[in-house]
């Protein structure tokens, strides 16, 4: 008998419980068309953890993770958490350093029904190390990486190393192979952070020497900032490190028409999860207003990981459908649908195999 993929859905807080329903329902529309039945495994994180368990994120969900093939993560309200000795772990951090996901790939493209914001093509990918850099969160248990010495004086602590460099250039790099433009741009501030930078291009580059068809160029965080808005189809893949990735991709998405449009998979060796990029939106918490195309594309981006490439362009096709007509896209996009609606139109829509 052929082994289920095992997924572990954490809703998360605010908008995600009503994104997690949308992006299961559509997953049970395409269970006829993987490779291997699906076993769902849904536990707390976030405010229901912490008021259940005294912590957001216990580590019986975090030995879960360890043996499920995938995780569907909902956004959080980290920044509302309670501080670490209360229990106000982030655990997207947390879930991202137990399984070791060294690389978040953020794609940005147009998609249907949406109007870019700037002139040029969009379509590329953010490449984001995912481990360390100047995020406090890195450090989960042991508490932050930023601290103050003396009353009125912060300091943060930037941690860059060779191995998780080398991480995100291979994956960067695999990504570009599999592309049509087939090109990377390692974006970095090393004119300014030249130990910390330097490591980090010296890693890419040793990683571009192996990839002698991949056009490959490096360029400073604020030039590559005005370049996206000025001529973003000079981009294919970027590469960089986490700080500079999350900024970027998020420019980057925007630019695009919607960043609720926009995927994101957090990928390791051996494990991977998909997770939405925008955030946990509160005040739009039980109101079915929520966009929940973010997390199903992340979906698609995690089956496609996983072998399940079918399945992720059915998910993407029927998308590219829906969001071509006012009348099944959601409000934020000028629609009228309901976050309830728009997964059951799409659900639909794949069911009937279309």
């Amino acid at each position: 008998m052929t082994a289920p993929l095992r997924f572990l859905c954490l809703a998360g807080d605010g908008i995600g419980p009503e994104i997690m329903s949308a992006t299961l329902d559509v997953l049970d529309a395409l269970r006829p068309a993987l490779s291997r039945p699906v076993e769902i495994i849904e536990r707390d994180i976030g405010f229901a953890s912490l008021k259940a368990n005294g912590t957001t994120i216990t580590d019986a969900v975090i030995d879960t993770a360890r043996v499920v093939d995938g995780v569907i993560l909902g956004p959080v309200s980290h920044n509302d958490y309670p501080p670490l000795k209360e229990g106000g772990l982030n655990p997207s951090g947390v879930l991202r350093k137990s399984l070791q996901l060294h690389a978040n790939i953020r794609p940005a493209r147009v998609w249907p029904g949406c109007t870019p914001a700037i002139r040029g093509e969009i379509d590329l990918i953010v490449a984001r190390e995912n481990l360390e850099g100047f995020y406090a969160d890195r450090n989960m248990h042991e508490g932050s990486g930023e601290f103050m010495p003396t009353p009125g004086v912060g300091l943060a602590m930037r941690r860059i190393t060779t191995e998780a460099s080398l991480n995100i250039a291979r994956s960067a790099f695999d990504w570009a192979e599999r592309r049509p433009a087939r090109k990377v741009a390692a974006i970095h501030k090393a004119n300014v952070m030249r130990l910390t930078d330097g490591i980090f291009l010296d890693a890419v580059r040793s990683v571009a020497a192996q990839h002698p068809a991949i056009a490959y160029e490096e360029m400073l965080v604020d030039a590559a900032a005005a370049h996206l808005v000025r001529e973003p189809e000079r981009f294919d893949v970027i590469v960089t490190t986490n700080m500079f990735g999350d900024i970027l991709s998020d420019l980057a998405s925007e630019l695009t028409g919607s960043l609720g449009l926009a995927g994101s998979l957090n990928a390791g060796l051996t494990h991977c999860a998909a997770q939405a990029q925008h955030g946990s939106a509160p005040d739009l918490a039980g109101q079915d207003k929520a966009n929940p195309a973010s997390l199903i594309v992340s979906l698609a981006m995690m089956l496609d990981h996983l072998g399940e490439g079918d399945a992720a362009r059915r998910i993407e096709a029927g998308l590219g459908v829906m969001l071509q007509h006012p009348e099944t896209r959601t409000a934020d996009l000028g629609g009228t649908l309901g976050c309830r609606d728009f997964a059951r139109q799409l659900s639909d829509h794949l069911g009937k195999g279309e």
